[in-house]
């Protein structure tokens, strides 16, 4: 890895090197916290977690070859070169923030409530039509999974796309200080994490710690047509550039035709010129992921030839809004995470299902005090939906049901207190044809549903 012997890391950190003075020139392979992935000669990060100490698994490491380790423990003398630190965790971004600057390739940093990792993806798949990107993979997107993000860099990769989620102010502000974007693309002001933040403005005010370390020059792309995020109008001197479904905006699609399940042709107009895509994952919000990567693409001097390839080659993820059929039923896996706003979107692109349209939905979490009055505000807009079944599970989610029962004794509704409970129903519930959306909050382990609903 380009620049970090162990001398550099060590010096990075604010740690104090202990072992053969030989081996401080010698230059890592990988930085890795889970004990089972350090290759030979990579670095073990050893970390503090709430349920397993990384440090009980050093001996274990060095025998499989790691060159060295990152510890908060003061170890004594060994047979192996370890740097110790006050903070494993800490050290982790000091040393990735050193990494990042040496390779000196842009970075654009993904923000926002909702839509950040579908948003990632459209972004990478467009700007990887001309350059070597390499993204955010899974929920690597913390205080501890960025740093890791961005030792998977290596020479060949042009630019990194880096999703960046908080739940707390402060944490943008350390994210930000590691990742450096210089371009900053933020999809929407919701209310995640609203237990935490106090209110939206209290969210726009934690998102925005994102411009803490933006050079002159970036690009900052908005949404405008969230009303939060319209309000911004200026970041040191920057001139964000929005886009959305306003004609007011330099970058906005019209002519929107859906096709169910297989998403929706649109027009996307921008400054260089107009044309028509097919952006394959269904839903409005998904047309706004194609104006996010559209902004990015210009800004890095694609082609709309290019762009359009990008937009067209993008696929959907495992959890997130992830299309399976089966000889019975066509699933719509969305299980990996939910907030109102998400499951509102989810439901209306139920809507365009085949056969019986059922949600299977669960409990929403960091809602704060008004965790059942947001349910229940589900439970209403759900009720007023072309669909035709609606399962909900979970303490909160009865809130779902009552709800929808009153706005519409018509519609089948069923509340189901566990997990458990629904999985052993599914048999006798489901019909052939079926199409059933699956989403919950991630602590719900919606997936096992949808391992049941493939058997």
């Amino acid at each position: 890895m380009k620049n970090l012997s162990l001398a550099n890391i060590a010096m990075a950190a604010g740690g104090r090197y202990v072992g053969s003075a030989e081996m401080q020139a010698v230059e890592v392979t990988a930085i890795e916290s889970d004990s089972r992935k350090v290759p030979e000669g990579g670095l073990f990060v050893a970390i503090k977690g709430e349920r397993v100490d990384g440090h009980k698994f050093i001996d274990q490491v060095i025998a499989g070859g790691a060159a060295a380790v990152l510890s908060e423990v003061d170890l004594g003398e060994k047979p192996f070169p370890y740097i110790l630190v006050p903070s494993t965790l800490q050290a982790v971004k000091d040393i990735a923030e050193f990494y990042l600057k040496g390779l000196n390739i842009p970075v654009i940093g993904i923000a926002g409530s909702v839509g950040k990792t579908s948003t990632k993806e459209m972004t990478h798949s467009v700007l990887r039509q001309k350059y070597n990107v390499l993204k955010t993979e899974g929920n690597f997107n913390n205080e501890l999974g960025l740093p890791l993000t961005i030792f998977r860099l290596r020479d060949e990769h042009e630019m990194a796309v880096l999703e960046m989620g908080i739940s707390d102010f402060g944490e943008m502000h350390r994210l930000a200080k590691v990742a450096r974007p210089n371009t900053v693309i933020m999809t929407n002001i919701g209310i995640c994490h609203i237990e935490r933040l106090g209110d939206r403005d209290g969210i726009l005010k934690a998102k925005s710690e994102i411009f803490d370390f933006i050079e002159p020059g970036a690009n900052i792309i908005l949404n405008g047509d969230d009303d939060k995020l319209a309000t911004v109008t200026d970041v040191r001197g920057i001139k964000p550039v929005y886009f959305g479904f306003n004609a007011e905006h330099p970058i906005w699609a019209d002519n929107l035709q859906s096709l169910g399940l297989k998403g929706t042709i649109c027009t996307i107009h921008t400054p260089q010129g107009s044309f028509d895509a097919h952006v394959g994952l269904p839903g409005r919000h998904q047309v706004l992921n194609a104006l996010a990567g559209t902004a990015a693409g210009l800004a890095y001097g694609l082609s709309l030839e290019q762009i359009k390839a990008g937009i067209e080659a993008n696929g959907s993820l495992a959890g997130r809004f992830h299309i399976i059929d089966t000889p019975r039923y066509t699933i719509i896996d969305d299980c990996y995470n939910a907030n109102p706003v998400s499951m509102r979107a989810s439901l209306e692109v139920l809507q365009d299902g085949a056969g019986r349209r059922v949600a299977i939905i669960g409990d929403m979490g960091e809602l704060g005090d008004d965790k059942v009055a947001h349910h229940a505000e589900l439970g209403k807009f759900a009720a007023a939906l072309n669909i035709d079944v609606i399962y909900c599970v979970g303490p909160l989610s009865e809130a779902v049901a009552e709800e929808a029962k009153k706005c519409d004794p018509t519609k089948e509704v069923r509340h189901f207190p566990t997990l458990e409970a629904i999985i052993e129903a599914l048999p006798s519930l489901m019909k052939q044809g079926d199409t059933i959306l699956v989403k919950a909050s991630h602590y719900m382990k919606f997936s096992e549903i949808v391992a049941h609903l493939q058997k």
